[in-house]
Parts: C-alpha cells; structure tokens; sequence
C-alpha cells in the first residue's frame, strides 16, 4: 500500500514573540507544502527495514525491524488513537539509533526531525517495514513551519493507514480531513513538534493540520499590549466579508500595510530583528511595499505584502534585487488548504 499526505508551512502575520506573553497572534497556512510517501513493503519486496529517505538534503537511512524491536519492546500499534507520552525509555532508544547514523555535521539539526520520525513511526505501526520519503518546498529554520509541516505530514501519512481514520481510498487525487481526524492529525503532530522543539506553542502544526487562519489565545503585558491590539485588529481585516469591488480590496490591503509596519516596528524595539532584515526592509521600502519579519526573527524570514493591482514587473524586480543580496524568495498565497491525503499517488 502506498500513500501520500502533504501539509502547509505558516506564516505569523502578526504578534510572534508577544504571543508567548500572553498577547494575540494572527497566524496563515501558506500554499507551500511538506510531502511524504509511506509504502509499506510487501512479501515481494524481500525488504525487512525501515527505510527514510530525505531527498531534499541526500540522505537515507535505514534501520531493521530486528533493531527496532530490541530497542523498542513496548511499541505495538496502539489500541486507542491517543498518543502516547514520550517516554524516557523512548528518548534513549531513539538517541542510541541517531547516534549509529552517519549525519553529516552540517546537517546535523536534521536529528530532531529524525527523532520525531523515529517515534511517531513506532508508535502508529510498531514495526512494520516501510519506505518513508519526504521532500518540501519550504526551506528549513526560517520561521516558516517546516519542522511542523514535516510532522503534520507525517502523522497524516501513518494515520491514514490506521483504522482510526475513514476515508476513500478509491478517491483519486487529494482529500481533506474530517475535523474530527484532523484533531487527531493534530495531537499526534504536536508531540512529534515536542521531540523537536521542547516546549512548542502549538500555533505552528495547527495552521498546518487546518484550512483556516488563526489566533492564539490573549492577555494583557506591557508593552505588548500593542501588539495584542494589532493582532486583534488585522484578524478582523482578515475574516472581514470578501469583495470583489477594487477600492474594497485596496483599502483592505492598506489597512494590513499599516498593521504590518506598526507590527515591525514593535518587534524591531523588542530588539529580535536582525541586519540582514533590514536590508530586505529597506529594498522592499524603495517600492513602497510593507514588509516584517515572520516567525523567530534574527535573520530567517520577511513577509512582504504583494498588493492585488501591484504589477507582475515590479514583483520581478524586487526579486532581482532581493536575490542580487544573496536572499532566497519564494511567493506564496496565505490561508490555503491544510493537511491533504492521496492514494492515487501516480496521480
């Protein structure tokens, strides 16, 4: 059996860092996408390992079912669709089979995913021989979700081979979760975003698991407030009624222009902008465009807002200047699908 699952990166539209104070964040999923294959080996396949390929960054690796059931005794597919704690039995398993890997030192932050990997693997299919094949469109550390992405995927892939999900196996081409397996999508992604990052906030796998912009919860501190009134304001703008009138949309798009740059500037004072974001503020500023860091801040991403009557010339040459830096840009749309499933995978 052969299945594909694809889940989208984030962006943080406004509120990164005051969010962790209580304030409101505004967050989007974006139509770049983390992909995953799972194929489950067959008797033909003469194949008793768990193999992952990462394409993007040349690496495989392999472990056999023998290896995994010494070092995991406990891991049967489990009887009920919660997930399970990870245990510190577990962690020491894990960490004992990333330590027999041949990680390139450059490429060494790659363990954590392989870990979380490792984990929800077991823990949904205990062990069964498989090959798991990821790539993704979204570039890794920059503030865009990827690491969320990549466990979205994932937990959708495994799940979607379980009896804890219902859906059309004969449906061609993607399709979308219940809002009931997606929940479940969710929980099991948020403890492979754990393995990662420790303590993660949850935003990041839940824009990618959904089909919907969000907003964390809020409070009240000090200075971000501000940001907590930004946040506030722009998720009206956002889930305002569309229109299709021109002046509608431009003064819609105005009025996010303005959160933007009043949001900049606040996380430019809380000192976790960088000399590199500057210099996209400044190019992007020569053509009056609103641009502000996404995410962490301290050198990864800049959400630059492309108006809707802004030539396609003009976005051509900001990106030549852009990449004329040595910056990498990609364009995207905010507030696409969420987690997809598709086993026509030819298709």
């Amino acid at each position: 059996m052969e299945v594909q699952a694809r889940a989208p990166g984030k962006i943080i539209l406004s509120g990164e860092h005051a969010v962790v104070h209580g304030s409101t964040a505004v967050a989007a999923s974006i139509n770049l996408y983390t992909y995953v294959t799972l194929r489950f080996s067959t008797p033909s396949d003469n194949q008793d390992s768990l193999k992952l390929e990462l394409k993007d960054e040349g690496l495989d690796f392999s472990w056999s079912t023998t290896k995994l059931k010494e070092l995991f005794p406990e891991s049967t597919e489990p009887q009920s669709p919660k997930p399970p704690s990870f245990s510190v039995e577990s962690a020491k398993s894990i960490e004992s089979l990333i330590e027999g890997l041949n990680i390139p030192e450059a490429k060494i932050s790659i363990a954590s995913g392989v870990s979380a990997f490792l984990w929800l693997y077991t823990s949904i299919h205990g062990f069964k021989p498989a090959t798991v094949s990821f790539t993704s469109e979204l570039p890794m550390g920059s503030g865009l979700g990827s690491s969320a992405s990549f466990c979205v995927a994932l937990a959708a892939a495994l799940l979607a081979c379980t009896d804890f999900v219902s859906l059309d196996l004969k449906q061609q081409g993607w399709q979308s979760f219940q809002e009931r397996q997606l929940d479940l999508v969710n929980k099991w992604a948020f403890e492979g975003e754990k393995i990662i990052h420790g303590k993660p906030s949850g935003i990041d796998n839940s824009v990618s698991a959904y089909e919907r912009t969000l907003r964390h919860p809020e409070a009240m501190a000090f200075v971000f407030n501000a940001v907590d009134s930004i946040s506030k304001e722009l998720a009206l703008v956002l889930q305002s009624t569309a229109s299709d009138d021109v002046l509608s949309v431009t003064e819609k798009e105005e009025k996010i222009e303005e959160l933007m740059e009043m949001n900049q500037g606040l996380l430019q004072s809380m000192g976790v902008s960088h000399v590199t974001i500057e210099t996209v503020l400044r190019t992007t500023l020569k053509y009056k465009l609103a641009s502000k860091l996404t995410g962490a801040g301290g050198g990864g991403c800049v959400l630059t807002l492309l108006p809707t009557l802004l030539s396609g010339f003009v976005v051509q040459k900001v990106i030549a200047e852009l990449e004329s830096c040595g910056f990498q840009c990609f364009t995207a749309e905010i507030g696409g699908k969420g987690v997809e499933i598709n086993f026509d995978v030819s298709s």
